[in-house]
């Protein structure tokens, strides 16, 4: 019997691949359960078995179809609705706001014309310029020509990707021209209809927000900081919560998100991700739909956000729902989030970290105290921690990084060498430690020395860890690629980022051990 409400119908995110989360059948299915307390009929679209959503008993009705338009134009055809929700499917059911708009079908919350503002580079730029702001330089391009032009005017290292796109899927940081041409190869080969976004690519702390807006007010739950800094994918980022910024960078964070949020005319969601760069505040985009962020967030501060965002896209005000406006209270505890990968079970992927998104789930760890967050997150992670002892076998790290990381290096091979660890380098990088007074063994490369190199050091169970870290890891032939590759073959733990390296370290210098930890009671302390 159908509700004297009307129907609702919820796009759900389709087959799932990486990149494309879980998060977003999470999304799907609360904002199910909302509707229906709300009293409404809810039928959900989705093709994909393996989800919580196409359970038999989730939403009222489901059709199992694919989420073309054709498929979706034939369900609300037969169901009538009230509206449709196309928020909280991810990238898949966000494109299809624009076709629906088209054909006069109601989205409920957002606009379809927000939604577009918000991907539409030349009308984003135009707003951000009238709300002050800050923004990395960028331009939009559809030839090759194009992109080396726009390259040479914004300068090297640029970060380049297509537009509606879900999961940094084709989204890479060029450092030359070289890089740019074998980019626009590759994506022009595949018939873009969307221009390939250029921006330049600022190395900062990056950030990320998410709020709940009615339209007039805003809620910020959180804000997550990133340990690792820009140029690699929020969803391969360890992310800390709550962020520790700077008071004035806070409040500019806060401004900033909740004058974006009422200027794309927001209702419900809309993820933002900022960066800070020489202690200024800079967006990188805005997504007004949810994020794979909004399950981890709910759950560490309490706040059920899908919930409220689908009651303001039906015209609740924020204010009336009993979690105040600006930004949420803190708990007094620290979540991190670690992403957790399966490069064992994916042959040929390069393992170096970067724009597209390559983890395949994640983990959690919340404790009294940051450090041993981190620690607890990355021990669920699957991270080994291995110390030396004494005059057990010998514990090594093998440290190759770009040239580029250079100068950090000698900071993050002190930490291992202080613990007892012995430092095993590639050339350049030897010489840059032995410089700061450290002993280590330097090691050839392939091509150097064909029968004692990296490769045979990896294969002789003396490194316990390698920190590698490359300019350009697209290439399978790569000796960088084959020698992280080598890394996931015989178990060792391999950092792609001095940043995540320096996490490491921190842990094992901590008196943190996987029977010491405490216990946090997040349904009492939130």
């Amino acid at each position: 019997m159908a509700s004297s409400k009307g129907t609702i119908v919820v796009l759900g995110s389709g087959p799932i691949r990486i990149g494309q989360g879980i998060e977003f059948d999470y999304a799907s299915v609360q904002c199910v359960w909302s509707l229906k307390k709300l009293g409404y009929d809810v039928a959900i679209v989705n093709n994909n078995p393996e989800t919580v959503s196409t359970d038999f008993d989730t939403a009222d009705r489901l059709y199992f179809e694919p989420l073309t338009p054709a498929d979706v134009m034939n369900v609300l055809e037969v169901e009538k609705p009230l509206g449709v929700v196309v928020a909280f499917g991810g990238g898949t059911a966000i494109k299809l706001a624009k076709f629906l708009d088209e054909q006069g079908i109601k989205i409920l919350g957002t606009s379809a014309d927000a939604i577009d503002l918000a991907e539409d580079r030349e009308r984003f730029e135009e707003l951000c310029d009238r709300l002050n702001i800050k923004r990395p330089k960028g331009l939009t391009v559809f030839t090759e020509v194009e992109a080396l032009e726009a390259a040479a005017k914004i300068t090297y290292p640029v970060l380049m990707r297509p537009s509606y796109v879900l999961g940094g899927q084709n989204m890479i940081v060029a450092r030359n021209n070289a890089d740019v041409k074998e980019y626009m190869k590759i994506i022009l080969r595949q018939g873009i209809e969307n221009p390939v976004l250029i921006d330049k690519y600022m190395e900062g702390k990056e950030l990320e927000v998410d709020c709940i807006c009615d339209g007039k007010d805003v809620l910020i739950p959180g804000i997550m900081e990133h340990i690792e800094r820009t140029g690699i994918h929020s969803g391969d980022s360890i992310a800390v919560y709550p962020g520790t910024f700077e008071p004035s960078i806070e409040e500019k964070i806060i401004k900033q998100s909740r004058d974006l949020a009422l200027a794309l005319g927001t209702k419900g969601l809309v993820n933002i991700q900022y960066l800070i760069y020489e202690n200024d505040l800079y967006i990188i985009e805005a997504n007004p739909r949810s994020s794979r962020t909004v399950p981890y967030l709910s759950k560490v501060t309490g706040v059920p956000m899908i919930e409220l965002a689908t009651r303001a896209m039906l015209g609740e005000k924020v204010s009336t729902m009993g979690y105040g406006t600006g930004l949420y209270r803190k708990p007094p505890y620290f979540a991190v989030k670690v992403p957790v990968f399966s490069f064992e079970k994916l042959m040929d992927v390069d393992t170096h970290l970067g724009p597209e998104m390559k983890s395949t789930g994640e983990v959690l760890g919340i404790a009294k105290t940051r450090e041993e967050a981190i620690f607890k997150g990355m021990a669920a992670a699957g991270m080994k921690f291995i110390r030396p002892k004494g005059d057990a076998a010998p514990c090594g790290i093998l440290l190759s990084v770009r040239a580029s990381d250079l100068p950090e290096l000698p900071a993050l091979a002190r930490k291992f060498y202080d613990l007892g660890f012995h430092l095993y380098a590639t050339s350049g990088n030897a010489d840059t430690i032995e410089r700061s007074g450290m002993e280590v063994t330097h090691v050839a490369k392939v091509h150097e020395n064909f029968h004692d190199n990296v490769m045979t050091l990896l294969e002789s169970g003396k490194v316990v860890y390698v920190v590698s870290t490359s300019a350009k890891g697209r290439d399978p032939v790569a000796e960088s690629v084959k020698l992280r590759r080598l890394a996931v073959e015989h178990d060792i733990d391999c950092l792609t980022s001095m940043d995540t390296a320096n996490a490491l370290a921190d842990c094992l210098a901590s008196d943190f051990t996987l029977e010491n930890t405490s216990l946090v009671d997040i349904n009492k302390d939130i």
